[in-house]
């Protein structure tokens, strides 16, 4: 009978604890701020204004169609699923050039990551419930988190998103501002959220946005370039080139650009440099080739971010807002300064690409405007795909085709050689592992 007794005691106390969300994500590594304690919140309303509070969550319940569907909207995912979505969005529509993107990616995750650790802390130190557990008559819309309710990481993510996203592109914060009001607002009407853990976690996540706007103002990206590249023979030039000194910008993880700069591609005219044009000139187009070189055209990132999701979503992420906020941040992190580094090893090497090197090399699509070696698209997806390994193993082996697969389009495009292909992938793989050293010591595991 005791044997019972204490089993029965163990699985329900092994209940309670399994409900908890990361108690101790307040505590891991952050990327800008300080620590997640050095933000943490006044402590949240007294039991005669919570009450109060009550009273006013009944009062806004979501009833119509309307607050319905910005209630189920902003509950989709994890708290930063549509901001991610939406940074993707405007990194597209606005024309970003590549390192601009990822710089953007990055921004915007490292500020939703450092926002709910920050939230984190403060959740676990007051240990505020939910309104429906203060008071089983509120109805609610939506499944209220695991974790304490103060302050609403909903809130937090919206307020750090939304900052990054003014600072990044001005023209949308109204836009940007009124989306954030829903996706707090949203938290209240659905009945899992008080007014003040809303208003807390604005606050928190605004402290945090303007942390990581600082930071980007510092990285070095606003520097202006004042080169040329003029026309040579054998080197590579452009009237209009893309970014050239993104390889000199600060990165998260790397010491600089050129850590792992490689040695340079053969020389132009060389047996090695011709055989590897002739790699590309010799290149039988099938439909396998062709599919992937339009698949991965529009950029990498896209597709990676869609296989973010898929991951979070497979390995029910989504209800653990600490960890799908570090898996977006460390994919995007990696794939940032895998791109530094490419582009570091792009201008300085200044490789033409095969159509330029051989006009008789005619490309699925236009050449971009930076040089060939090495591949930008392998660059970044090797780091993505050592990062992805490292948090989602059972996946490894996928991630790394898929990886291979993003590299390998750039040749079947015939905008690169297979050397600028390999040489990128290992390049994104050293970033990527660096990555991996830096998550394996944030507190995580």
């Amino acid at each position: 009978m005791f044997k019972l007794v204490s089993l029965i005691t163990g699985l329900a106390l092994a209940g309670i604890l399994s409900a908890q969300v990361e108690p101790h994500a307040g505590q891991w590594k952050t990327w800008v701020i300080a620590s997640g304690s050095a933000l943490r919140l006044p402590a949240p309303p007294d039991a005669a204004a919570t009450a109060a509070e009550i009273l006013w969550v009944k009062s806004v319940a979501a009833q119509d169609q309307a607050a319905l569907t910005q209630v189920h909207f902003w509950d989709a995912g994890a708290p930063g699923y549509r901001w991610m979505q939406l940074t993707e969005q405007l990194a597209v529509s606005k024309g970003l050039s590549t390192p601009l993107q990822t710089r953007a990616l990055s921004l915007v995750a490292a500020a939703i990551y450092d926002a709910t650790v920050a939230a984190w802390d403060s959740k676990y130190t007051y240990n505020r419930p939910h309104p429906a557990e203060v008071d089983p008559s509120v109805t609610t819309a939506a499944t209220a988190s695991a974790s304490p309710s103060y302050p609403s990481e909903h809130a937090v993510t919206a307020a750090a998103a939304s900052a990054v996203l003014a600072y990044l592109f001005p023209d949308q914060t109204a836009t940007v501002n009124d989306m954030a009001d829903q996706a707090g607002w949203s938290r209240i009407i659905a009945g899992v959220a008080f007014p003040s853990d809303v208003i807390a976690g604005m606050d928190l996540g605004s402290q945090v946005g303007q942390a990581v706007i600082a930071y980007a103002n510092a990285d070095g990206s606003s520097q202006p370039f004042t080169g040329s590249f003029p026309a040579a023979p054998g080197v590579w030039s452009s009237a209009t080139p893309v970014v050239p000194l993104a390889g000199t910008w600060h990165p998260w993880v790397l010491t600089a650009g050129n850590q792992f700069r490689p040695a340079a591609p053969p020389a132009f005219g060389s047996s090695d440099a011709n055989a590897q044009y002739a790699a590309d000139k010799n290149l039988q187009r099938t439909n396998t080739t062709n599919h992937l070189a339009w698949f991965w055209q529009p950029g990498f990132f896209q597709p990676w971010l869609q296989q973010v999701e898929t991951e979070i979503f497979q390995n029910h992420q989504d209800l653990n807002a600490p960890r799908a906020a570090r898996t977006y941040a460390l994919e995007t992190i990696a794939q940032h300064d895998a791109t530094i580094a490419c582009w570091d090893s792009k201008y300085a090497y200044l490789e033409l690409r095969p159509p330029q090197a051989d006009a008789t090399i005619v490309p699925v699509f236009a050449i971009p405007q930076h040089p060939g070696y090495p591949s930008g698209h392998a660059c970044a997806s090797g780091a993505s795909a050592a990062v992805m390994s490292y948090l989602f193993p059972a996946d490894a082996q996928a991630l790394q085709s898929m990886a291979s697969d993003a590299g390998n389009s750039t040749f079947d495009a015939l905008i690169h050689t297979q050397l600028d292909v390999n040489i990128g992938l290992t390049i994104g793989n050293q970033v990527g592992q660096q990555v991996v050293a830096r998550a394996q010591q944030d507190g995580a595991n």
